[in-house]
């Protein structure tokens, strides 16, 4: 395998969120004024590039997008980033998750109209060790199943560590994936519904058992994380850091991001757990938007 070029490489969902403010919902059939708009960049991977990208780790996204303008807004966002995009493919119908979300801010509820239809993954065919072995660090999701198992296949086969970010339980072939992960880091409702166990410590180790791997975390929000690494049969608990919350939205997705961007230099798992957990706090305080993202500084 040739020396990488980047820390972390990511394969997975891209999304563009449309958001407009009103005042309140109006009665079925009625209308409101928009007050104001916005556009915020995320996904699953999307949001954890950026995040590790902003947290210093050279990053490069590989993917499908089109040609149409919401497929070169998101490439323009996670390129002025830093994040690498040489080896995004083009198909013309093919574009980010859209969602257009309307915010009533009278009671701060707000209704989201998703659209996953232009979404397109790599298939296995376009997956190669050159491209795999370009990072110190494969990041994926459970979107487009037979391109990450190829994926994660040869990362098994050439040394390259893979990073997940679960959130789909009933995904097929769900056992035969998770032994492909090295790092699975999974929020505690994924744990309760594959184990069957509520408890954070008791199915952070059931998971743990049925696929042994380098790390297996659990994420349980304000109340932390727990985790068992390696060998190891005793969960370990990391706090999470106390801050004003502002907004959750994303806090998982930077999580991961944070947490390959740790693993991709080499810091011991103690470490890689407790600068994905400041990270995360870090981005609850604060809006949401890539703008928010922590930094190295913070």
């Amino acid at each position: 395998m040739s020396a990488a070029r980047l820390d972390i490489l990511g394969m997975g969902i891209l999304a563009v969120d449309d958001l407009l403010y009103v005042a309140s919902y109006p009665p079925a059939d009625g209308k409101t004024q928009v007050l104001r708009t916005a556009r915020q960049f995320g996904g699953l991977i999307g949001t954890g590039l950026a995040a590790a990208a902003r947290l210093g780790a050279c990053c490069g996204y590989a993917g499908v997008l089109g040609g149409d303008e919401l497929s070169h807004a998101m490439r323009s966002a996670l390129e002025r980033l830093g994040i690498e995009m040489t080896q995004m493919l083009h198909r013309d119908a093919a574009g980010p998750v859209h969602s257009v979300i309307v915010v009533a801010e009278q009671n701060r509820s707000r209704n989201i109209f998703f659209d996953l239809a232009p979404m397109q993954g790599l298939k296995a065919d376009d997956v190669t060790r050159q491209l795999i072995g370009s990072a110190r660090v494969l990041f994926v999701d459970q979107f487009e199943m037979p391109g990450k198992f190829a994926a994660c296949r040869i990362a098994r086969e050439i040394g390259v560590p893979v990073v997940a970010d679960l959130e789909w339980p009933d995904c097929p072939r769900l056992a035969e994936f998770l032994d492909l992960i090295d790092h699975a880091i999974v929020p505690l409702q994924f744990a309760a519904e594959v184990t069957g166990v509520s408890d954070p410590p008791a199915s952070v180790r059931e998971l743990h058992v049925r696929n042994p791997r380098a790390l297996t975390a659990v994420t349980c929000g304000a109340d932390g994380c727990w985790f068992l690494a390696g060998a190891s049969d005793e969960p370990r608990h990391q706090p999470a850091r106390r801050v004003e919350v502002m907004e959750t939205t994303g806090c998982g997705d930077v999580f991961h991001g944070a947490y390959a961007a740790a693993l991709a230099r080499g810091a011991a798992v103690e470490q890689r757990i407790e600068f994905a957990t400041s990270a995360a706090a870090v981005y609850a305080s604060r809006p949401s938007g890539w703008e928010y993202l922590p930094t190295r500084v913070d």
